[in-house]
């Protein structure tokens, strides 16, 4: 990869770590970022809970360690309890937002409508979403991946009317390969499903500078393999990066296999490095 489209590692702790956790996470990180220990072929991003958003933006502030939300309300403002804008987000510190999770889509009925609306308030607040997408195991076995995967990317972009994002991340996680009991997908299952993404944004956002990554059942055995055999432009993982030497012992992965990548080098976005 060129020093201008440094691979993407990422990572969302979910509904994990205090303040106390949170805290010790990024100092870990800032001191493996001072003392060189982060490759420079890596760029590392972090979602933190929004209870430890701010928290994480100070510790880490200066070390170009991407900070975003795991999911914000496409409204401005106003009475919707609980729920936090887009603006709030990035005023405790992101500069990217999540968007469309399989998490949301299944346990919050979160639906392609709801997914729009979220991406064209991300991109009003300037904030970079990365909008998930991803097919079931049931949609897999009927064949309809593909068909899948270009409505959901297509339907993601459709309220953005003349705007468009200044920087777009999409990750591409098959529903079956998340989370705890998710089953790791083999590369021309991962393969066939970035293509389809890939495709269905040649189509619809030609000209913005668009970072493809895939997550689902990342790990430290799997990482090498699925950089020098893809054609991907970063890895977001899940529980294989909850801990910092964690999530660095996969960038030390991610580095290595880089140089015997197989794929040409990526246009990847350029992740903000401070949102402040």
């Amino acid at each position: 990869m060129t020093a201008a489209a440094p691979f993407l590692l990422g990572t969302s702790w979910k509904m994990t770590k205090t303040l106390a956790e949170a805290g010790a996470y990024a100092d870990a990180l800032r001191s493996a970022v001072e003392t060189g220990s982060v490759p420079p072929e890596v760029r590392l991003f972090v979602l933190p809970a929004a209870t430890t958003l701010a928290a994480v933006r100070d510790r880490l502030a200066g070390t170009g360690v991407a900070l975003g939300a795991q999911n914000a309300h496409p409204g401005p403002e106003g009475a919707v309890t609980g729920e936090v804008s887009m603006t709030m987000v990035r005023d405790a510190g992101a500069s990217i937002v999540e968007i469309g999770h399989a998490e949301r889509r299944t346990l919050f009925a979160e639906t392609d409508d709801m997914v729009a609306d979220k991406v064209a308030a991300a991109v009003t607040a300037g904030l970079t979403p990365l909008v998930c997408v991803g097919e079931t195991s049931t949609e897999r076995a009927r064949g309809e991946t593909e068909d899948v995967l270009a409505h959901q990317v297509r339907s993601a972009l459709s309220r953005l009317g003349s705007s468009r994002p200044v920087e777009l991340l999409v990750a591409y996680e098959p529903h079956w390969a998340i989370g705890a009991g998710g089953r790791a997908a083999v590369p021309d299952e991962v393969a066939e499903g970035l293509a389809a993404v890939r495709s269905a944004l040649a189509k619809d956002l030609a000209g913005t500078p668009t970072a493809v990554l895939y997550g689902g059942s990342v790990h430290p055995g799997n990482a090498a393999d699925l950089v020098t055999g893809l054609d991907v432009a970063g890895l977001f993982v899940g529980r294989a990066a909850w801990t910092a030497p964690g999530l660095l012992d996969l960038a030390r992965r991610c580095a290595d296999a880089l140089g015997e990548r197989t794929t040409p080098d990526l246009v990847s976005a350029i992740v903000r490095k401070d949102p402040r």
